[in-house]
């Protein structure tokens, strides 16, 4: 948000639009020419027309609902985590709607909305993966627990700013990259 507040100031004539969007979709809408720079988790086999800059690192955790079946276990095997609905990020982009990241469960619920998912967990439809620093105080409250896999514990997901390399960035969008990176 800092970095946002400053942009307002340095270049208050410039329009900004702010798009979210899951998995490969951020990607989608460099290479589309929707979106002039991105900021991504996910870097998997990008084409050649975008470039990447990794600029941070977040911890994936496994969490469910205190009631939640798995969270009585002391250690989550794969054959218990594949039982369960498993809430798993997804998206609709030609680069990656079709493919699968840390998927476990044979039954799953897809959303394209990490804050959806969030809810989800919290009312305990179901476990997955989330970003540990948005999921800190509901561990600590007692909403969330951190369940034990015995396999895939958690991950450190990388986030990568995107652009196109054949689009050089303007001057507020290339301030924005530089800004980015130095919050990271």
């Amino acid at each position: 948000m800092g970095v946002l507040r400053e942009f307002a100031r340095d270049f208050p004539t410039v329009s900004l639009r702010l798009r979210m969007e899951a998995v490969g979709g951020v990607a989608q809408l460099v290479l589309d020419g929707a979106c002039c720079l991105g900021l991504s988790g996910w870097a998997g086999l990008l084409s050649e027309q975008l470039e990447r800059r990794p600029i941070g690192q977040v911890m994936l955790v496994p969490v469910a609902a205190p009631l939640h079946p798995l969270a009585a276990l002391a250690q989550v095997s794969r054959a218990a985590a594949r039982e369960q609905v498993q809430l798993v990020l997804s998206d609709s982009s030609r680069l990656t709607g079709d493919q699968d990241f840390g998927v476990v469960a044979l039954k799953t619920w897809r959303l394209g909305d990490l804050g959806a998912k969030h809810a989800l967990l919290l009312a305990g439809l179901g476990w997955g993966n989330m970003p540990e620093h948005l999921v800190a105080d509901d561990l600590a409250a007692g909403r969330l627990v951190r369940l034990r896999l015995a396999e895939e514990p958690g991950a450190t997901y990388v986030f990568t700013l995107i652009h196109r390399t054949d689009q050089p960035l303007g001057p507020a969008a290339a301030w924005l990259a530089e800004k980015l990176e130095a919050a990271a």
